[in-house]
C-alpha cells in the first residue's frame, strides 16, 4: 500500500520548520493531556512532517552524494561520507 502523500502545507515547509513542529507535537502526546480526536489529528500530522522531514534528507544526501567515474568511463555516485 502506498504512503499517502504529503500535504501541501506540510511539503511548503523548510526541513527546520517541520522538524520544529514534529518535536512540538512529540512533547504534546507524550505528555498525554490531549483529548483522543486531537492526539490522533496530532499523530497523523506528525507522521506527515517526518515523512517530509526524510524525503528533504534525502534530497540533501543525494546533493552531496560524490558523482565518481570508473576506470571504464562509467559515470556513478559514492554516498558522500559525512560525519
Amino acid at each position: 500500500m502506498a504512503e499517502p502523500a504529503i500535504p501541501p502545507d506540510v511539503a511548503a515547509l523548510s526541513f527546520e520548520d517541520a522538524l520544529g513542529e514534529l518535536e512540538r507535537i512529540v512533547r504534546q502526546l507524550e505528555e498525554g493531556r490531549a483529548k483522543l480526536d486531537d492526539a490522533i489529528s496530532s499523530y497523523e500530522r506528525g507522521t506527515s512532517l517526518r515523512r517530509h522531514c526524510e524525503a528533504k534528507l534525502r534530497e540533501a544526501q543525494a546533493k552531496v552524494d560524490r558523482i565518481t567515474v570508473a576506470a571504464d568511463g562509467s559515470i556513478g555516485a559514492e554516498p558522500a561520507r559525512i560525519e
